[in-house]
């Protein structure tokens, strides 16, 4: 289990607030946005309590700039899933084919809608499958976007993590 450090927590709000910015600054392109394939990437090299954390933190911090309502819940849930789901292929991802990981992606934002849809269409509305078909060009471009996002994100974002993250204690010692 990762140790929730100074470091982490410096991390995870620094990671919060790109999130922020990220679906912010692409709000005018309906379901594109870079917070699913941050938060996985995120979720790979923290783990899934810190991925959790991670997802409820931006979910929150966003949805001050876009608005709160009970879809706030349903999006904290549904990244919540995804983070930690992420965080256990994380472990595995060096011994799973690179194309599958964009694949993924992909599926997550097709997971995403389906959550929300349950949640809203199904709870609360009670019409589950109007609102899921309704639903399902915009859990597309989601799904897309994912999956360019993926393949452009992937190396560099992973590489600034791990190296940051991750790196030797003793490293640290030798500059006190």
């Amino acid at each position: 289990m990762n140790k929730l450090t100074v470091k982490r927590i410096t991390i995870i709000a620094l990671l919060a607030a790109i999130l922020t910015v990220g679906r912010i600054a692409f709000a005018m392109i309906p379901n594109v946005q870079p917070n699913t394939t941050i938060l996985i990437l995120a979720s790979f090299v923290l783990g899934p309590a810190q991925g959790l954390l991670l997802a409820i933190l931006s979910t929150i911090t966003t949805n001050l700039f876009l608005g709160h309502g009970l879809w706030t819940f349903g999006q904290m849930f549904a990244w919540g899933l995804i983070a930690v789901m992420s965080a256990y292929l994380g472990r595995y991802r060096h011994k799973i084919p690179w194309l599958l990981l964009p694949i993924y992606a992909g599926f997550c934002g097709f997971l995403f809608g389906f959550i929300m849809s349950v949640l809203f269409g199904g709870i609360i509305m009670q019409k589950f499958w109007p609102y899921y078909l309704a639903s399902l060009p915009f859990d597309l471009n989601h799904a897309i976007g994912n999956v360019v996002f993926f393949i452009v994100l992937y190396k560099p974002l992973l590489y600034v993590m791990e190296n940051y993250i991750n790196k030797d204690v003793s490293q640290k010692a030798a500059f006190e």
